[in-house]
C-alpha cells in the first residue's frame, strides 16, 4: 500500500498520535505532521533547565478500559506511578476541602461568619433570584448569597474571563448537580443516610513518573518504529479537495524542508475544527467560514516558580478564589511526580486563564515571572525571597468556548465536512471544539481509526456527550447530555464578519477581547 493510499494525522497530541498507532496496528500507513517543535499538544511535559510541568495537570484515570490498554502498552508499568487525588480551594488564608465539606468550610469560616452564611442562605430560600437562568442566580439560590461567592464567583470568572452572571445556569446543574448547603449540612451530620443521589470523586490516579509528555514521546517513537512518520516543526497550511469527487487529497506542508504537498487517501485531523475549515482549498462557502470563524478559545498560560521543599503541599493544584490575585490556578509539580524536581526543592506552576494576545498573553517572562512570585507571596504560600527562579509557558487554544451559538456552528461545520470531504476527520478536544479529557480524545481517535482502516461506522461525535462527570466514580443516572466535561455555555459575542484580503485569504474579524491584564 503506498502512501498516496495512506492517511495523513494533522496534530501530534493525544488524539493525532493515537490514530496514528492504530491505524498502524492495522497495517494502515500513516504520516503525523505537527507544528510545534515537541508532541503531545496540551499533554506535553514541558522541560526547562532540568525542571518538568505538567500544563493544566493531566490525572491518568478513564473508565474506557481499551485506553487503560494502550497507556499501558505505550508505557511499562514501572513507568506510572499511583498518586493521591487531592486538591483544595484557598480563600481568605485557608484551605477549603474540595469538593466542600460543610463542616471542614464552617470551621475555617468562624462561627460569626458561618452565622451570616447560614443567614445569607436561609434569605435565599425564602426570597430566592427572580433570575436564575444564569450561573450566579442558580448557585446563589442553593448556597446563598455570600458562599456563593467565596466558593464559585471568582474562580469561574477568572476561568472563563467573563462575569458569572453572563454563564447560563445548565452548566452549575451539571457541575454541581443535586448539592444545596442544606444537603451538604445534612450529609456531613448523617453521611451514612440519604446518600444516593451523591458521587464520590476518585482518591487515587496514575502518573507517568517525567510526565503526560512521557506518554507521548514514547507513543510517537512507536510510530515511527512501526514505519510511520512524525514530522516536528511541520505546519498544514492547506487541505486540498476535489469538489466534484467530493473528497481531499492533499495537504500543503510547511517544515524545515520549505513548503511541499503530500498526498493523503485520509485526512484526521486534531488541529482547530475552525482552522480546518479556513485552510480547505478550493475554499468552503462563505456561510462555513463564517461558523469557523465564530468558535472562540480560551487560552491559557503558566508561571513555574522554584521554591524550597518546605513551601511543598500535598496538593496536586490548590483553586484559588481569592479576588485580590488573578492567578487562578496553583500546582505543585512536586505532588505529581517526584521526578518532575528536583532534591530540595519544588515548583509551583501560577496557572492564568487569558485570551491569546491580551495584556497578560504579551507581557514579556520576566514581568510575569516578577508578578507570579508577588501574588504566591502576597497569598502567603512562600516567604518573601525564597523564590529561585521562574519559568513561563504559554499554551494557545488550551479551552474550547461554548457560546450560544457554538454548537450551531460546529453543527454546520461538522455537516458541511461530512457531505463535502468524507475523508477528513476531525478528532480530539480542539478537532472537534468539545471539551475533551485525554481519554475521551484518544478514543474519538481509536474509533476514527477503525472507520478508516476497517470500515466501520462508528459515530465519534457520541463521545462524551456525558451521562456523567469523568472523575465521578459511580453514574447518577441523571441522563444529562451536554457540552461534555464540565463546560458552560457563556455568551456569544457579536456576530463575525468575513471578508478577504489582498492576498486572498479569508479575514476574520474580530471585536477585542477580554483582558486579564
Amino acid at each position: 500500500m503506498g502512501e498516496e493510499r495512506g492517511t495523513v494525522v494533522i496534530g501530534a497530541g493525544p488524539a493525532g498520535l493515537t490514530a496514528a498507532y492504530e491505524l498502524l496496528r492495522r497495517d494502515s500507513p500513516v504520516r503525523v505532521f505537527e507544528a510545534d517543535e515537541v508532541v503531545g499538544g496540551i499533554s506535553r511535559t514541558v522541560e526547562r533547565d532540568g525542571w518538568r510541568f505538567d500544563i493544566g495537570g493531566h490525572r491518568f484515570f478513564t473508565k474506557v478500559a481499551r485506553v487503560e490498554r494502550f497507556w499501558h502498552e505505550i508505557l511499562p508499568d514501572e513507568d506510572f506511578l499511583l498518586r493521591p487525588r487531592m486538591s483544595r480551594i484557598y480563600y481568605r488564608g485557608a484551605l477549603f476541602d474540595y469538593p466542600l465539606s460543610a463542616m471542614n468550610a464552617l470551621r475555617n469560616l468562624g462561627v460569626r461568619e458561618a452565622v451570616l452564611c447560614v443567614g445569607s442562605y436561609a434569605r435565599a430560600r425564602l426570597r430566592p433570584p427572580k433570575d436564575q437562568s444564569h450561573f450566579e442566580g442558580w448557585v446563589s439560590a442553593r448556597f446563598g448569597w455570600r458562599l456563593y461567592s467565596m466558593f464559585f464567583k471568582t474562580y469561574t470568572e477568572k476561568v472563563w474571563g467573563m462575569p458569572a452572571d453572563r454563564l447560563q445556569a445548565d452548566w452549575a446543574a451539571q457541575r454541581i448537580k443535586n448539592l444545596s448547603l442544606a444537603k451538604a449540612v445534612r450529609n456531613a451530620v448523617l453521611p451514612g443516610r440519604n446518600r444516593t443521589d451523591v458521587t464520590s470523586l476518585i482518591e487515587e490516579f496514575q502518573y507517568p513518573k517525567l510526565g503526560p509528555g512521557m506518554m507521548w514521546e514514547r507513543c510517537a517513537e512507536q510510530v515511527r518504529r512501526r514505519g510511520g512518520r512524525v514530522d516536528t516543526g511541520t505546519r498544514v497550511t492547506a487541505v486540498h479537495r476535489d469538489p466534484e469527487r467530493r473528497r481531499a487529497f492533499a495537504v500543503t506542508v510547511d517544515g524545515t524542508g520549505g513548503r511541499r504537498t503530500e498526498p493523503a487517501a485520509q485526512v484526521v485531523s486534531s488541529m482547530p475544527i475552525s482552522e480546518l475549515v479556513a485552510a480547505l482549498r478550493p475554499p468552503a462557502p462563505p456561510e462555513v467560514l463564517a461558523a469557523a470563524a465564530d468558535l472562540r478559545y480560551r487560552d491559557f498560560l503558566t508561571v513555574a516558580l522554584v521554591v524550597p521543599e518546605e513551601f511543598s503541599f500535598p496538593d496536586n493544584w490548590i483553586y484559588v478564589h481569592d479576588p485580590a490575585v488573578r492567578v487562578g490556578r496553583i500546582q505543585n509539580f512536586g505532588s505529581w511526580s517526584p521526578y518532575l524536581v528536583k532534591d530540595g526543592r519544588t515548583c509551583l506552576g501560577m496557572e492564568y486563564f487569558v485570551f491569546e494576545d491580551d495584556e497578560t498573553w504579551r507581557t514579556p517572562d520576566a514581568e510575569l515571572v516578577a508578578a507570579a512570585t508577588a501574588e504566591l507571596e502576597r497569598l502567603g504560600l512562600v516567604r518573601p525571597g525564597v523564590v529561585e527562579a521562574g519559568y513561563v509557558v504559554r499554551m494557545p487554544k488550551a479551552y474550547p468556548v461554548y457560546d450560544e451559538r457554538y454548537q450551531r456552528n460546529v453543527d454546520v461545520l461538522r455537516e458541511w465536512l461530512a457531505r463535502e470531504v468524507p475523508n477528513v476527520h476531525p478528532v480530539g478536544r480542539n478537532g472537534m471544539h468539545r471539551y475533551n479529557n485525554q481519554d475521551h480524545s484518544m478514543l474519538t481517535a481509536m474509533l476514527t481509526a477503525e472507520n478508516i482502516a476497517c470500515g466501520t461506522r462508528h459515530d465519534v461525535w457520541s463521545v462524551n456527550v456525558e451521562q456523567d462527570y469523568h472523575e465521578e466514580s459511580r453514574h447518577d443516572g441523571d441522563g444529562h447530555r451536554g457540552t461534555g466535561r464540565d463546560a458552560p455555555v457563556v455568551p456569544a459575542r457579536p456576530a463575525v464578519a468575513v471578508g478577504t484580503t489582498l492576498d486572498g485569504a479569508t479575514r476574520h474579524d474580530r471585536p477585542a477581547q477580554v483582558r486579564l491584564g
